[in-house]
């Protein structure tokens, strides 16, 4: 069980990392706690995790456009950051979905 959990910490953990780089330190504990909610077990916690993930998916995506589009007017290579902030993007957006599996869906589903 705890190894389907792995992508969701790591999506946080890249989150909790990005947010520090900003120096958005508020933003970085509160993304450090996410993990924390999977303790409660509960439906409600699951879908706020889910959720959080969703958000730092597209945080991704934000940052990803941002920063092509200083690449662009300094007229640098932009094509490799944007797979990687991509690929990013996309492990958070399905760590979201590590909920949906069977095992996982029956051991948080508990009321």
């Amino acid at each position: 069980m705890f190894a389907l959990l792995v992508p969701i910490l790591l999506s946080c953990l890249a989150l909790a990392a990005h947010f520090f780089r900003g120096g958005q330190v508020i933003l970085m504990l509160i993304v450090c706690a996410v993990p924390l909610l999977l303790v409660v077990r509960r439906p409600w916690s699951t879908r706020l995790v889910q959720v959080i993930l969703i958000i730092g998916a597209l945080e991704w995506i934000r940052t990803l456009l941002q920063i092509r589009a200083v690449r662009m007017d300094e007229a640098r290579e932009w094509h490799r950051m944007a797979c990687i902030l991509g690929s990013v993007a996309l492990f958070t957006l399905l760590s979201a979905l590590v909920f949906l599996l069977p095992g996982v869906k029956r051991s948080f589903s508990r009321t």
